[in-house]
């Protein structure tokens, strides 16, 4: 069993008790379960107002999993120093910094995304620029610009996505040329 499954089932009946639960727990490493109803109409509060909160803390959400047949539960974790910022948090925060409503563990980790990078690394993925390596492995690949350019933007995203959290330069460089010679064939690498 890993540490998520083990971890704290928690099922707050206001977003002040969720808030509540993050002010007291939101320095401890392990990441928790929210679990709320399936059906948005039956929440005691929306997932954005659980996530706004999670965020002023220094917290993120990620993976959703069924409890039973009426409900799920969301994973609710301390962002890691290394992880993305989409564009969409990033709008939560410039809204709860302009409200006043970052806590001092919120702003670290947005302090700490400006200082690594990570606050804009994927502001070109979301923005759908193809990099200049990505573009002249195009070049070398005919057909792979008009393939790509076909295909939706959540695909190119994805696959943009793939090459950009590439931790070595070398893997970049593969992920590049595979992205190149896949769309020349018509088929996404990711």
């Amino acid at each position: 069993m890993g540490a998520m499954d083990d971890a704290e089932r928690l099922e707050p009946t206001t977003v002040e008790e969720w808030s509540a639960w993050l002010r007291e727990h939101h320095t401890q490493p392990q990441g928790v379960w929210l679990v709320s109803p399936r059906k948005a109409a039956e929440r005691a509060f929306s997932y954005e107002e659980a996530v706004v909160e999670a965020l002023r803390y220094g917290w993120v959400d990620s993976t959703v999993k069924p409890v039973d047949d009426h409900r799920s539960m969301q994973w609710f974790a301390p962002r890691r120093a290394g992880s993305m910022w989409t564009r969409i948090n990033k709008g939560r925060v410039a809204r709860l910094e302009e409200a006043g409503l970052m806590e001092p563990a919120g702003a670290a980790a947005v302090a700490l995304a400006h200082d690594t990078g990570m606050w804009t690394l994927m502001d070109a993925v979301e923005d759908l620029v193809v990099p200049d390596d990505l573009a002249e492995a195009f070049d070398r690949h005919p057909g792979s610009r008009e393939h790509w350019k076909s295909w939706s933007p959540s695909a190119q995203k994805l696959i943009l996505t793939w090459i950009v959290l590439a931790k070595r330069p070398e893997t970049r460089a593969t992920r590049v040329g595979t992205t190149a010679e896949k769309a020349a064939q018509g088929i996404k690498s990711q």
